[in-house]
């Protein structure tokens, strides 16, 4: 059973039912619907269909709506782009429309931008393609000299090397966007580029209002949002997850510095009880070729390694030729790498103090199945999904079964790294419970006569109230 998830996102290669379902029966886990395109009424389209299409096939898939939030672009270039030459001057300028300019004056749909940089500084556009630094500041207008060339295309998004453009968290259209998330029944919501807390707890605040209670994943794309440990604790527990968004984030601290803080993001989500995802050019190469490149196979391996939850991918199941390719050498590329044996030990939290019986109990159960010979998994009977998450924070070749009455929890569920949902209809009393529980494990051929495993359970009916363990080993 492959543990690491895969999140695709849905675009124009995968839009059909056909290509969706084969999608599933490749291997994605979640899909992304990317409000930065798309209808609100194609959105809702493609998740009524992956709904249908995960129902027909008695499996659980999570849907995350991706908010577009305040990205900094340049504004529509004349004919769509301009060539750029080293050297060439530009200006970038505030007041200019859509359309307007040359290729020696550009528009920015950024107001404050002029007053957000200063001589010297160097602007990256289009995720780093492009370097211009900043010779003077004149009113709404920014000179300066580029330093690459190319064509740059309409619409491509301003970085500042080493952060410091900053808009607020949510746009206009993005609090359009989450009343869309609220009447699809959404189960997550990605926030873009937040700086601090204060950020995740407005748009929860926001989600909440339009009657959306979906999870909160923080995108960690800004400078600012790492700048010390304290900042990024902060969102990292503000959210429910958190994604390693590499483009901006990569363009804004530089390659170099992002290899780290990849590995420290994943170690400390876990550690404070979050789920991660790893995203952005993971098998970029696939867009136009059947095959991933060897680097490819690599990176996806190396965040398998590093306990991500889920890898995701962006445009190669978007817009890419290969959409159910790609997501089968993922789904590959993670199984190969979860054989790697340091990474079904434990690091196990025996100088930790925990805050509540919940977590005692999953920790207990996590100890009692890696050191207990012959256990084959473990099983969480569960309202939330809360105990099968803090099961997950730790490292095991065994699987979890998450198992809900909830639709909902089942769904949120599928993100998590080595915990598969199971749906079924909870009973009302202990023993007959744990029978059905077992009885429905038996069906799916998950566990079979003489198997140990080790269930947790609480009050039928009631959140939050695990506070049970038992190891039953089937007879």
């Amino acid at each position: 059973m492959r543990r690491t998830k895969i999140v695709a996102t849905v675009g124009p290669s995968s839009t059909s039912p056909e290509v969706l379902g084969a999608l599933i029966d490749a291997g994605a886990n979640v899909f992304r619907l990317n409000f930065s395109h798309g209808t609100h009424e194609e959105h809702r389209q493609r998740a009524e269909t992956i709904r249908q299409l995960a129902t027909e096939k008695g499996v659980s898939v999570g849907l995350l709506g991706d908010l577009q939030g305040p990205k900094i672009r340049l504004r529509n270039l004349p004919c769509d782009s301009i060539a750029l030459k080293k050297g060439q001057a530009v200006c970038l300028d505030t007041d200019l429309d859509d359309g307007e300019g040359n290729e020696n004056h550009v528009g920015v749909g950024y107001e404050p931008l002029p007053q957000s940089v200063n001589e010297g500084d160097i602007l990256l556009l289009d995720d780093g393609l492009f370097r211009f630094k900043v010779l003077r500041v004149e009113g709404n207008k920014v000179y300066c000299v580029s330093e690459s060339s190319g064509t740059l295309k309409s619409r491509k998004g301003i970085n500042r090397l080493g952060g410091g453009l900053s808009a607020p968290a949510l746009t206009e259209k993005d609090l359009e966007d989450i009343h869309c998330a609220a009447a699809i029944g959404l189960d997550y919501v990605a926030v873009s580029f937040p700086s601090n807390a204060g950020d995740i707890h407005y748009a929860r605040e926001k989600l909440e209002a339009a009657g959306c209670f979906a999870q909160i994943v923080s995108k960690i794309e800004r400078a600012e949002a790492v700048a010390d440990n304290e900042t990024l604790d902060a969102i990292i527990l503000a959210s429910d997850a958190v994604m390693v968004a590499r483009g901006d984030l990569g363009v804004e601290i530089g390659d170099a510095h992002l290899i780290g803080l990849q590995k420290d993001l994943i170690k400390r989500s876990r550690m404070l009880n979050r789920v991660v995802i790893t995203a952005t050019q993971m098998m970029e190469s696939m867009i136009a070729s059947p095959i991933p490149t060897r680097a490819e196979v690599f990176d996806v391996a190396n965040a398998v390694l590093d306990g991500t939850d889920a890898v995701m991918l962006s445009a190669e199941t978007a817009a890419g030729e290969y959409p159910i390719d790609t997501v089968e050498a993922m789904a590959r590329t993670c199984v190969g790498a979860e054989q790697y044996p340091k990474i079904r030990q434990s690091g196990y939290r025996l100088d930790r103090k925990f805050d509540s019986v919940g977590e005692t109990i999953a920790m207990s159960a996590m100890y009692a199945a890696n050191q207990l010979t012959g256990v084959k998994g473990l099983v969480a009977l569960t309202e939330t999904g809360r105990s099968a998450l803090l099961m997950s924070r730790l490292s095991s070749g065994l699987p979890i079964y998450a198992m809900s009455r909830h639709a909902s929890t089942c769904n949120k569920v599928a993100l998590y790294r080595g915990v598969q949902p199971v749906q079924f209809a909870f009973v009302d009393n202990e023993t007959d419970l744990l029978d059905h529980a077992i009885a429905e494990l038996r069906s799916r051929r998950y566990l079979a006569t003489g198997d140990t495993v080790i269930v947790t359970f609480g009050e039928i009916g009631v959140h939050g109230k695990t506070n049970t363990m038992k190891i039953i080993t089937l007879s």
